[in-house]
């Protein structure tokens, strides 16, 4: 089975982020984090047939459900989940805000790995709790962890939490099982658990390999709960589904807690079918996806190295958020973000969304669209790079 990436679906008019928001009403959206291609079909027979029945009440989940979440990680990731590990939820936000929430008293610092995706900055605040920075050290080319100040920061004992993400927007990094055992060993020294954002866990690049933070060893169990879903690997994001994954029985309560607290203990059915059939019946479509991804990515990187050798693609490992070093080419993230949306009719995020120092110089491109549309964005960024260079000479 197969599935033909290069079909365009229009989106424009059904109601999405992505392309109905006010700025992308005449520009290419290669911004927010999902994807331009129509599902795998056994998720469209599976949401086809439960339309069909024509009564959607309150929806209890069935067992069925926790099976394909403990089969598809034994067989994709060789991690085995216990069927009371696992507490679903409406998405992983609302995951970790509860977790957060679970976790942390106010005035609580959590720890987070800049730049990094923003909502994790939201999250933190909205539970009054503070920021504290541990930001990745960009070598040119790609980001690795600072230990050293992962060390001193974790040593903080208002550092409560650290929230990870594996692999990790925008930074395009899959950390490795030796990275995240040292993880560990630094936070359980200090105390810190770790909450694992794993929501990108399938998009990874050929010669990657993702490990989920909690299959390292049992340490890593014991001291984190994992937040993941399908929701971006099979782009079913607006469907509301994920789950949050824990060994601790007590934790498990503090968690349930909260959820219940934030009121996002309910799912609809749609979330639960195309869970079970994502995980059941779609892992030809992710793998697939990521071959596509990965002769996107290529694609980007060789027109840009060609058209715009003055910015710098990071190494993509994971995730189909490209991060581009623009710092050469005399602009601001903000200002060049603004300049490729007026002039170019180009939608991409400023890096400064993800850290206002550490993603300052950058910006942030979705390459999961046909390669059709990719060509004609990055057609579109280079000639507006170059008429403001020309003006600027």
């Amino acid at each position: 089975m197969t599935h033909d990436f290069d079909q365009p679906t229009h989106r424009r008019g059904s109601g999405c982020v992505k392309w109905d928001c006010e700025e992308a009403q005449n520009a290419i959206p290669m911004w927010v984090a999902d994807m331009d291609f129509k599902v795998a079909q056994p998720i469209i027979d599976a949401l086809q047939r439960r339309v069909a029945h024509g009564v959607f009440g309150y929806t209890q989940v069935p067992a069925a459900y926790y099976d394909a979440i403990i089969n598809w990680f034994e067989n994709r990731h060789a991690w085995t989940i216990q069927r009371e590990w696992i507490q679903y939820t409406s998405g992983v936000v609302p995951a970790l805000s509860a977790v957060i929430k679970a976790l942390t008293s106010t005035g609580d610092k959590v720890l987070i790995q800049t730049p990094v995706y923003n909502c994790f900055f939201s999250s933190i605040r909205n539970n009054g709790c503070l920021i504290e920075e541990s930001p990745l050290v960009y070598d040119g080319s790609t980001y690795h962890i600072d230990f050293e100040d992962l060390k001193r920061k974790t040593a903080d004992p208002q550092v409560k939490l650290l929230v990870l993400c594996n692999p990790h927007n925008p930074a395009g990094r899959v950390w490795s099982k030796d990275e995240l055992q040292q993880i560990n060993d630094i936070c359980l020294q200090n105390q810190v658990r770790v909450v694992a954002d794993e929501i990108h866990c399938e998009l990874v690049m050929p010669g990657y390999h993702f490990t989920p933070f909690a299959s390292v060893s049992d340490a890593c169990l014991h001291n984190s709960i994992t937040l993941n879903s399908p929701s971006k690997s099979f782009n079913i994001a607006g469907l509301q589904i994920a789950n949050i994954i824990c060994d601790d029985p007590e934790t498990r309560q503090r968690i349930d807690r909260a959820i219940n607290i934030n009121e996002v203990c309910d799912v609809n059915p749609f979330g639960v079918e195309a869970l079970m059939a994502a995980y059941n019946e779609s892992g030809w479509w992710v793998d697939d996806l990521c071959e596509y991804l990965s002769v996107n990515y290529t694609l980007l990187n060789n027109y840009l190295a060609q058209h715009l050798p003055e910015a710098h693609v990071t190494t993509l490992e994971g995730t189909y958020l490209v991060w581009v070093n623009i710092q050469n080419l005399g602009l601001s993230s903000d200002e060049a973000t603004r300049m490729l949306l007026e002039k170019g009719k180009v939608l991409v995020n400023s890096g400064t969304m993800y850290g206002e120092k550490t993603g300052e110089g950058f910006i942030r491109i979705n390459i999961a669209c046909p390669r059709s549309q990719l060509a004609a964005a990055l057609e579109s960024i280079c000639d507006t790079f170059h008429n403001h260079q020309s003006k600027e000479s």
